[in-house]
């Protein structure tokens, strides 16, 4: 689904999923591919809106817990695209995608970078900046698009809510301060892990909003 000029949405499908976003450009931008079990529905979804796989360079992800890089591996050898992780997510793999996914009975998806990140990545006229976000968990990090005034910041935050702290290497505290930090950024699009997205800069600031008055006791 089209939300902006060149942005994509493909909503989480089911259990151990999440939101996927594509920045559209030569080549293109992936965000979060989401489990392997729903990626040939997501895939068909991406031709029906006219997206050409071969045209996706790169695969990013917000963190590495299983719903959100499972696919990465599958989604590399469908089109090509290089696997990009910055080094707060390549220093936790370990501990996050292999460590994480056996306390949960899971087998870990396995895949390695092909290119590091750095807090700036250019590709095919996508312009993203890369912001550090710990607090759901240590590797958690935001992709925001300052000429869309888009921000894809996985489970860092949701509409009218967090994501969870009580995983290995969460923390409330960094939890509060990466929300404060992105909530003096312009957004028109919040674009979050899971459940709906949030637009337009009044809803997105009444959503931070709520979030600090509601929910940061609680963290």
């Amino acid at each position: 689904m089209k939300l902006a000029n060149n942005l994509y949405f493909y909503p989480e499908r089911g259990e151990l999923d999440c939101n996927t976003y594509l920045f559209k450009g030569k080549p293109g931008v992936i965000i979060d591919p989401g489990n392997t079990e729903f990626l040939a529905e997501r895939v068909a979804d991406m031709h029906a809106d006219g997206l050409d796989l071969k045209e996706i360079g790169f695969i990013v992800n917000t963190h590495l817990h299983i719903d959100h890089c499972s696919a990465n591996q599958a989604f590399k050898e469908l089109s090509g695209a290089k696997i990009a992780l910055p080094p707060v997510q390549q220093q936790n793999y370990r501990s996050v995608v292999i460590d994480g996914a056996r306390m949960f009975g899971l087998i870990p998806p396995e895949f390695k970078a092909d290119l590091t990140l750095d807090s700036r990545f250019s590709s095919g006229g996508v312009e993203l900046e890369l912001i550090l976000a710990p607090g759901h968990s240590p590797e958690c990090v935001c992709f925001y698009h300052r000429q869309l005034k888009a921000l894809a910041c996985g489970d860092v935050l949701f509409e009218m809510n967090t994501g969870r702290v009580d995983l290995p290497g969460g923390s409330g505290d960094a939890l509060k301060k990466s929300i404060e930090a992105l909530s003096g950024l312009d957004i028109e699009y919040l674009l979050p892990g899971h459940m709906g997205t949030v637009t337009g800069a009044a809803k997105v600031a009444a959503n931070f909003e709520f979030i600090k008055n509601n929910v940061f006791p609680w963290l």
